[in-house]
């Protein structure tokens, strides 16, 4: 049992309104106001304050999750949890062993410490007071406050700074090295025993981070200001939830949003002047590089012919008490640790191996961008903010200001690569990596990343060299390439490393086109036109495919039965995702079936054309009897399942909250929907594992921002908490919420009195 009784009496603990006597001269002091939701309004005077009081409230919804995220960065799962029991770390599962060597070897926490001194005063503050705010509350809660999932845990434990060091370099890897992180915890030398965990190079289309955002400037809504769409998918359980807040603190900073676990400001929201969303960039944000190594010893490698010795780090990893500690060496070289993945022929040989360079390693960069962010006052803010520090990881940025202008910059902290050095470095086997990475040759100096003059760190791409588009039109993007934001507008083409140019677009991609161009052809957009248009829920796949499929089952005399049923569920279906839509899910199980038949298209994409092309579904031949007997398969595959052909979609895809069984509408990406909901089976069908998660339509009037948001999930992981499903309702409802942000708005939806808290 932690011993946090003991600590909840004395000085630091104060009344929950004290006076302004007693607030003078404390170190961190906040005021904290739920209203509608539970969302916390924070109020603080300087940035300590501020870190104190998002860490408190995030504390009160969250305490069980975020401790287990200390746990995981501290090493500590293996001695917590058991070795072989899994963790998420951000998107996908790993070991926990894997986990903790990862953690104790690739994070440098020496190097974060020194680069921490050198952050601006205010992030240092930030930090400082989450560590505070987040001991504050244990003080507070006492042995019997910690929610019962975690209660009486020797993981839930008071912090230091360098458990937030850790979280935001995690936070930084998300989409680079952290999804390689049992492949490089697991490389060893020839002749070492081989990998006792299954170890897999993840598809970028398979790792379940996605989103869609839309700038909309004065030429196309009704108002002539800028209003923005975010939606963001993400997982709806696990450490990459967010969270909703709105922070009021020195220096004139006001802003609403969300932030992951950990974050002590908004990272995806609104000011008066300004909103931004973010989506996954499809650049890569690190390199790949095969070693030729030396003859004479697998741990050197050569370097423009000289030998170099790789550097070693042992780590010790605590396990579960009466078990000895596991130790492992790991080996790093000049081009970043080395890897393995067996499955994919990437094994260290006496003759090769493999490692990994990230530019997000040791980056320290982004609380200080999204600061100024949420300071902008208009795009052109917003763009510099992004293009000076170079600290955004691994997300596009969409935004809009009050005054009419749109911003799409697919700017954040990419390896310093060209076309021109990717062609010359690209080693024989690099096309066997290209859908995950770029794969350079390490055994030339040349390949190494370039450096450029004016970049906050050695090696990084100048924003100069990214894309960056500001229209008074609109702009959107759908996590492919920077290629297309606005079919009107396509990009020169920039270095391989930043995505593909000119290439076919995903069927989310196409959907999102085609559907914002009906959007704007039906009038300007306002709020209740972007509400409409961001839960519509169609499939472009169904537009494109079941017409078709219906006139084949039609043409034909005789059908097998389940075939049959299919035919006739499909001809009534209204081509939709709603909960109440009868179809949905025999589509969801039809659809990947169809999709991997070879020649499926009639008219192949032209890069002329992206938004209409490919198109034609072929049903000529052993094509159509290749597509009914698909869809006779997913006619077995449902009733197997237990699941009715013919199933409203709400009926199918629900989240469970003890008895109550609520409905949830949106659908698998890959089926062209924009209300993005990847489901996971379950006793009842399907229940939402990640996708659509903030929703927020966000304008603004002449006194400031107008914004109607859902949290799909809601705020609080507390089953306890009446937030925890609230918000899941609204959800289900298409229930929007038009957040508070004037005083007598807060006042109104205020939740009980003010919290202050100070120490």
């Amino acid at each position: 049992m932690i011993r946090i009784a003991a600590l909840a009496t004395g000085a630091a603990v104060l009344a929950l309104t004290p006076t302004s006597e007693a607030l003078a001269g404390k170190r961190y002091e906040a005021t904290i106001t739920r209203t509608t939701y539970g969302i916390p309004h924070i109020e603080a005077r300087d940035w300590r304050g501020v870190g104190y009081g998002v860490a408190y409230a995030y504390a009160e919804d969250n305490l069980c999750l975020l401790a287990e995220e200390f746990a995981t960065v501290a090493g500590e799962r293996s001695k917590h949890f058991g070795p072989e029991a899994k963790a998420v770390l951000g998107f996908e599962e790993i070991d926990n062993l894997s986990s903790d060597i990862f953690f104790r070897a690739v994070v440098d926490l020496p190097a974060l410490r020194e680069g921490a001194k050198a952050l601006p005063t205010r992030v240092q503050g930030l930090m400082d007071g989450y560590v505070a705010g987040y001991n504050r509350f244990l003080k507070d809660a006492g042995a019997d406050g910690i929610p019962a999932e975690c209660r009486g845990k020797a993981w839930v434990r008071p912090i230091t700074t360098d458990d937030m060091l850790r979280l935001n370099e995690k936070q930084m890897l998300l989409a680079s090295s952290l999804n390689l992180a049992a492949a490089i915890a697991n490389a060893a030398p020839p002749g070492s025993p081989a990998p006792k965990v299954a170890i897999t190079m993840p598809d970028p289309k398979e790792l379940g981070i996605g989103s869609n955002g839309w700038a909309f400037g004065a030429e196309t809504t009704a108002d002539g200001r800028g209003l923005v769409i975010g939606n963001p998918h993400f997982p709806w359980k696990g450490p990459a939830r967010f969270w909703q807040m709105r922070v009021k603190g020195p220096e004139g900073y006001e802003v609403m949003g969300v932030g992951l676990a950990g974050t002590p400001l908004p990272t995806l929201g609104f000011n008066k002047d300004v909103a931004w969303t973010h989506t996954v960039t499809e650049a890569r944000h690190f390199t790949l590089y095969q070693l030729t190594l030396d003859p004479a010893d697998p741990t050197r490698y050569m370097v423009d012919g000289a030998s170099e010795a790789m550097t070693t780090q042992t780590v010790s990893v605590p396990m579960p008490e009466g078990q000895p500690a596991v130790t492992r060496t790991l080996y790093t070289t000049r081009f970043g640790p080395v890897f393995v993945v067996p499955t994919r022929g990437i094994t260290w040989s006496a003759q090769s191996a493999f490692t990994l360079k990230d530019a997000n390693r040791g980056n320290q960069r982004g609380i200080e961008a999204w600061l100024r962010i949420g300071e902008a006052k208009n795009v052109g803010e917003v763009q510099a903010a992004v293009s000076e520090t170079l600290g955004i990881p691994w997300v596009n940025t969409i935004a809009a200001d009050r005054y009419g202008d749109a911003l799409h910059a697919d700017v954040t902290a990419v390896p310093n690569v060209s076309a021109e050095t990717i062609k010359d470095c690209s080693p024989p086997i690099a096309g066997l990596f290209a859908e995950f990475a770029v794969l350079l040759d390490g055994a030339r100096s040349a390949c190494d990343w370039e450096i450029a003059e004016g970049t906050p760190a050695p090696g990084l791409m100048p924003a100069s060299d990214q894309a960056a588009t500001v229209t008074r039109s609109w702009l959107t993007n759908s996590n492919d390439s920077y290629w297309l934001s606005n079919p009107a507008m396509p990009y020169r083409a920039l270095s391989p490393i930043l995505g593909r140019h000119a290439t076919a677009r995903s069927l989310r991609t196409r959907s999102n086109f085609v559907e914002t161009a009906a959007l704007l052809a039906g009038g300007t957009v306002d709020h209740a036109r972007a509400q409409d248009f961001a839960f519509a829920n169609k499939s472009l796949a169904a537009e494109m495919a079941v017409e078709p499929i219906v006139k084949l089952c039609a043409d034909r005399a005789i059908l097998p039965q389940t075939v049959g049923i299919g035919c006739s569920v499909l001809d009534g279906w209204d081509r939709r995702f709603d909960n109440a839509s009868r179809g949905a899910a025999l589509f969801r199980a039809f659809w990947p079936k169809a999709a991997r038949l070879s020649g499926l298209w009639t008219v192949p994409f032209d890069a002329a054309d992206p938004v209409n092309t490919p198109r034609g579904l072929a049903t000529e031949g052993d094509k159509a009897d290749k597509l009914l007997a698909a869809l006779g398969e997913a006619v077995e595959e449902l009733e197997k399942a237990g699941i009715a052909v013919d199933a409203p979609w709400g009926d199918v895809q629900r989240v469970m909250a003890g008895n109550e069984a609520i409905p949830i509408h949106g659908g698998p990406g890959g089926l062209g929907i924009l209300n993005v909901q990847e489901a996971a089976a379950a006793p009842w069908g399907l229940t939402p594992r990640h996708g659509t998660s903030y929703i927020q339509i966000v304008g603004f009037d002449e006194n400031g921002p107008v914004a109607d948001a859902i949290l799909s999930y809601g705020q609080s992981t507390n089953p306890a908490s009446p937030h925890a499903i609230d918000q899941i309702r609204a959800y289900a409802a298409k229930k929007w919420h038009r957040l508070p942000w004037h005083a007598e708005a807060i006042e109104a939806q205020a939740l009980g009195k003010p919290k202050r808290i100070a120490e």
